[in-house]
């Protein structure tokens, strides 16, 4: 448990680059729609309920398209398997940018979905292939800078196009720039993966308690996280004073410096921790959680802009913590040839489940206000974290690895 890692290699920088250039322009395209939606609000006449419904449908696809894709992921080539789904996802979101009603901006809204099941628990899978078990959550970490940056300039985009050229345009931005990152993950070798005889059946992936428990504490985390990124930039600009460009520029820049220290820092002790204890990568979410919420509250309730981006800073910086040790611990739970297949069944019910989030957000601000709607998704949040403690209870109960799997050849334990 206390190997020293070895270098990078130059074929490990190799993939980590790409499919975080993937992940960059998969979550550009999803979080071009927050500083849009005062736009989308005037031009199609939409309430905060429908609004919120256009990111519901595209993670409920997300969701329903995460089993069978996760599934063949762990069958078949999985970097054709992502480029199809870069393909999709940019057409989808092409149409976007040409939707004339809700009902057609909905649809393609949610087929980016499909695209993004498709892509998510390959690139996954390979990353975790690709590096030693002590240095997964700093290598899915890296990852998640690019949807991290990539979220980041979604919202600037949004907000900057939006402002000067109209909310179509910057659709069809984030369409066209998919295509070259989907063409490059051809070049790149797959790292290997256990024989087709060790692929698990997806009844013996819900015998695991620890991974139960871990789905439980998913949901919530991601009804919240999605709520507040959803609702954010119209928060800004209806209850802190914030213009389009402003709030959107500024929540840039907050996640082009927190969110991206925060990523990697988070992955750094994650893989520390875990060297020490079997639940250490969970013990990292949990406290980073703990630690965002009070600040979140604070950049909620201030009516001071300084102290508002301050609040926000500080909290984003803690919840991205979450993004490189969930999916480390639910790899090094799973044999290899799990390894898709149970993000995918993860990201099935979170999303499935979290997606309702800025639907029901909206339609509080609709009854009542956006700002209840913000706090609630805080509590939520908090409900995720302490969610995890059973995620601890069952690694110390169980061991990493649950006796459910033991039939089939999981990695040993370092």
């Amino acid at each position: 448990m206390n190997q020293k890692p070895s270098a990078l290699t130059a074929y490990q920088v190799r993939l980590l680059t790409i499919l975080a250039l993937i992940n960059f322009v998969n979550f550009a395209d999803r979080q071009v729609l927050p500083p849009l939606v005062p736009l989308l609000r005037q031009y199609l006449g939409l309430t905060d309920a429908q609004l919120g419904t256009l990111q519901t449908g595209l993670l409920i696809i997300l969701a329903v398209g995460s089993v069978p894709f996760g599934f063949l992921a762990d069958r078949v080539s999985r970097k054709y398997l992502i480029a199809g789904g870069i393909l999709f996802w940019s057409c989808a979101s092409f149409a976007s940018g040409l939707a004339g009603s809700f009902v057609t901006l909905l649809v393609a809204r949610a087929l980016v979905g499909i695209g993004e099941a498709a892509y998510a628990p390959a690139a996954q899978s390979m990353i975790s292939g690709a590096f030693p078990q002590e240095r997964r959550a700093i290598a899915q970490a890296i990852f998640a800078t690019g949807m991290l940056l990539g979220g980041a300039a979604g919202f600037a985009l949004g907000g900057i196009m939006g402002d000067h050229h109209g909310w179509q345009h910057a659709f069809i931005i984030v369409a066209i720039s998919g295509l070259l990152p989907g063409l490059a993950v051809l070049w790149v070798e797959e790292p290997p993966r256990g024989p087709k005889s060790e692929i698990v059946p997806l009844g013996r992936l819900l015998q695991v308690p620890a991974f139960l428990a871990m789905i439980a504490a998913g949901i919530f985390i991601t009804f919240s996280s999605v709520s507040l990124l959803t609702w954010g930039i119209d928060f800004a600009m209806n209850y802190k004073g914030f213009s389009l460009k402003e709030a959107a520029v500024s929540l840039a820049l907050i996640a082009l410096s927190s969110l991206v220290a925060g990523v990697l820092v988070g992955g750094f002790v994650a893989d520390r921790l875990q060297r020490r204890f079997a639940f250490g990568r969970i013990a990292a979410i949990v406290a980073a959680f703990l630690l965002a919420a009070p600040f979140l509250l604070m950049a909620i309730q201030s009516d001071e802009k300084r102290t508002v981006l301050a609040g926000l800073f500080i909290s984003g910086f803690f919840m991205s913590w979450y993004h490189g040790p969930v999916t480390a611990v639910i790899h090094d739970m799973m044999p290899r040839r799990a390894h898709a297949t149970s993000i995918g069944v993860y990201m099935f019910v979170t999303q499935l489940v979290g997606a309702f989030g800025p639907q029901v957000i909206g339609r509080i601000s609709d009854l009542r206000d956006l700002q209840l709607g913000m706090q609630i998704a805080v509590a939520v949040m908090v409900g995720g974290a302490l969610l995890m403690f059973l995620v601890v209870y069952f690694i110390r109960r169980d061991g990493l690895r649950h006796p459910a799997l033991e039939a089939f050849h999981a990695e040993p334990s370092d």
